[in-house]
């Protein structure tokens, strides 16, 4: 069975979790505020990225060729792994929301981003532990 480091996905999640935690303390209108969301912003970035990176690795086994998963999208990495029962569908739909959002950040990196992104912590921290626990055979 292949075995897939989540120690840096790990490490991502508890700077997205830190970064809610301290930004939901800090009133809004200050830069304390400002700087706990910039840092959630891109914690939501980096956790994202790295999960569907290691999603990408444990669905490889269920290929032909690498070839074959390194040509999927973002989003189909996702679909695959409901596919072959690793996530649920509610999970996938949530998943194609945060990716969603992911891709908004290249066009809108403002306060309506910031406040769309935090509309979906909750819910993303949630799906990212269950996903790691996939990952890691649990």
């Amino acid at each position: 069975m292949l075995e897939i480091n989540t120690e840096y996905l790990q490490k991502c999640i508890a700077t997205l979790e830190k970064s809610y935690y301290m930004l939901r303390q800090t009133p809004e209108d200050t830069i304390d505020y400002e700087l706990y969301r910039n840092s959630l912003v891109k914690s939501f970035e980096m956790t994202l990225e790295q999960s569907g990176k290691l999603l990408k690795k444990k669905i490889t086994p269920y290929f032909a060729s690498k070839k074959a998963v390194d040509m999927l999208s973002f989003k189909d990495i996702f679909r695959y792994a409901h596919k072959h029962s690793l996530i649920t569908e509610e999970e996938t739909i949530r998943w194609m929301r945060y990716i969603d959002n992911r891709n908004s950040t290249t066009h809108n990196y403002g306060l309506a981003f910031a406040k769309e992104t935090l509309t979906l912590i909750e819910d993303f921290l949630v799906d990212t532990k269950n996903l790691m626990k996939v990952i890691n055979n649990d």
